[in-house]
């Protein structure tokens, strides 16, 4: 099951868990690669099973918090048929970032399992827990 990763990034934080999520999965056996909205692998997008999108949480520190460039996200490639998990960065809260991430992906085509808002000061144990939510997930529905 080839999966790719594909995120949208301001000050690195995200393309960091990006790249943590994509190893995590292929040290448990998924390979994975991360990319940048702008430079999407079209080939490994094709060829995944499991689409994980990420972004940084947008807006005022309590109030309108989005996914980062929806408009970009709201035009990746149609992912229909395809499991879909997404993450979200923040620092201090993140609204309905993820809910409006995971209907981003549904409009997409994809079958959205579920998703995880990782701290930014926390991106290395965030991102292997998002890993092992996600594959927990995966192994019921095989």
């Amino acid at each position: 099951m080839p999966a790719v990763v594909i995120y949208e990034s301001l000050t690195g934080n995200t393309a960091r868990a990006a790249e943590l999520i994509a190893a995590g999965l292929t040290e448990q056996g998924v390979p994975a690669i991360a990319c940048p909205t702008t430079a999407i692998d079209y080939q490994a997008l094709a060829d995944a099973d499991l689409v994980v999108v990420g972004s940084w949480t947008d807006g005022l520190f309590f109030v309108g918090q989005r996914p980062a460039k929806a408009g970009r996200l709201a035009q990746l490639p149609f992912i229909t048929g395809k499991t879909c998990a997404v993450f979200c960065t923040y620092a201090i809260d993140t609204g309905k970032t993820l809910d409006k991430l995971s209907d981003i992906m549904r409009d997409r085509g994809g079958d959205v399992i579920g998703g995880m808002a990782i701290k930014r000061n926390r991106l290395e144990a965030g991102s292997r827990e998002f890993v092992d939510r996600v594959l927990g997930v995966l192994s019921t529905r095989s």
